[in-house]
């Protein structure tokens, strides 16, 4: 599946050239490049939360790479004006029966805000139905409140609010994926 953004104005610090997006399936090989997006967009979570040890930035490369095995997630990678490839995006994914199971959604942050975490999110939904899938659930924190507005746009609802004891909780959203006639 690609994708073209279409040329806006940007101010001027952050002027992106024209690119290209393409969301395939994720794949072991892509383990090193998901894993430094991951850290450098869950950097601003872990400020949120105050908890420079949370999961997503303590994880090791052996480990995103034994996860990316059978997995049904995607990336995201920006062809540039120029042709430099970069993976910029990635979504990891994995079928429970009927229920589509949604992690670890890394932005790049340069690229965050431009429609990616939306793009990446719609593809591994389709992997999913592709897989059997009838419902997809993810989760992410409370305080969280832009995830969960981008969350509750694609069409989830929130199913479950699991309480930490220290004023946040872990927000569980669920959505009924749409079955391809």
């Amino acid at each position: 599946m690609t994708f073209h953004d279409e040329p806006q104005s940007e101010p001027e610090s952050r002027q992106i050239p024209l690119a290209d997006i393409t969301v395939r399936p994720i794949r072991p090989s892509d383990a090193g490049e998901v894993l430094t997006v991951q850290r450098a967009a869950f950097v601003s979570e872990a400020l949120i939360y105050g908890d420079p040890d949370m999961a997503p930035l303590t994880q090791t490369l052996e480990e995103v790479s034994f996860e990316l095995r059978d997995n049904l997630g995607c990336v995201a990678i920006l062809t540039d004006s120029v042709g430099t490839l970069r993976l910029v995006g990635a979504v990891r994914a994995a079928a429970d029966g009927e229920l589509l199971l949604i992690g670890r959604i890394a932005i790049a942050p340069d690229q965050q805000g431009e429609g990616i975490g939306s793009r990446i999110l719609e593809a591994v939904e389709a992997r999913g139905i592709e897989n059997g899938c009838r419902r997809a659930e993810l989760f992410t924190g409370s305080l969280s409140t832009q995830n969960i507005e981008l969350y509750e746009r694609l069409g989830y609802r929130e199913s479950e609010r699991v309480p930490h004891g220290d004023g946040t909780a872990q927000v569980f959203l669920r959505k009924e994926l749409a079955r391809v006639s």
